[in-house]
């Protein structure tokens, strides 16, 4: 699983490469504005993408559901250029269509190698401690309640209950990362993952900048409409095998925490 949250950076290079036109509306409006990272210029059909400055490693945020899965798409598929279609964002790691979507059935496809993590995947990845064999409360590497403060090596923090000022840069809790090395699984932003919740609605976890040290424990769960894009919802990527040639695409691009399937 990535070490961090997909990022604006991160998340531009994406756009750049298949957003020329986005018929699929991988861009969102506010990625434009205070708390979000991403500007758009020109017009449909030749549309390019900045980073705002100071705001390339903070979590790219205001992204739905879908969005992730088409990020993840364009891993599997090698990073390619081009239109959003079948050899881009459409297929790869899950097949996407307009049933898929409107009954919320869509899930990962056989043999995926970068992918949204699942419930499971990203719960152990957060809680689990191999040392111990057992799981943790928070996901700081501690049964105590995270303490929110601003960015430090202190253990046990991280971005939430607003005391912040806003979102901070991927990773900035150096201190506080958790037993499988991953960083932010608590605060900053909600994470998607592909729980199907309640019928229509996908699983989040993690809490995000504004929430209540409780939303951060593993006891809490949450969820969203797929489509919904919000300033405190992101996404981190995972990857099987490891380790392999396969995940250097990935690893450079976003960082692992460098477990093997069966601990994570």
């Amino acid at each position: 699983i990535s070490k961090t949250e997909v990022t604006n950076a991160q998340y531009a290079a994406f756009l750049n490469a298949v957003a020329a036109a986005d018929p699929d509306a991988l861009f969102n409006g506010n990625m434009a504005s205070d708390d979000g990272g991403i500007t758009r210029r020109g017009s449909a059909g030749s549309y390019s993408y900045d980073v705002l400055a100071g705001r390339g490693d903070k979590p790219v945020n205001h992204v739905s559901f879908y969005d992730s899965l088409r990020f993840a798409n364009w891993l599997q598929n090698g990073r390619p250029k081009g239109a959003q279609g079948n050899d881009t964002t459409e297929d790869g790691a899950y097949t996407i269509t307009l049933a898929g979507m409107a009954d919320n059935s869509i899930q990962r496809n056989a043999g995926a190698a970068f992918f949204l993590p699942s419930a499971d995947e990203w719960y152990k990845a957060a809680y689990y401690d191999a040392v111990s064999a057992s799981f943790l409360d928070y996901p700081a590497g501690s049964d105590m309640p995270t303490v929110c403060a601003a960015p430090s090596a202190t253990p046990n923090t991280a971005n939430c209950a607003s005391a912040a000022g806003g979102l901070t840069d991927v990773g900035s809790y150096t201190g506080s990362g958790s037993p499988s090395g991953t960083f932010d699984q608590g605060g900053n932003v909600y994470e998607w993952n592909e729980a199907v919740m309640y019928g229509s609605l996908r699983g989040l976890r993690g809490g995000s900048k504004r929430s209540d040290p409780s939303f951060l424990a593993a006891s809490y769960r949450y969820a969203a409409i797929p489509e919904d894009e919000y300033s405190t919802v992101g996404f981190r990527i995972a990857s099987i095998p490891e380790p392999s040639t396969s995940l250097l695409l990935l690893t450079g691009l976003l960082g692992l925490a460098c477990r093997r399937r069966r601990d994570v």
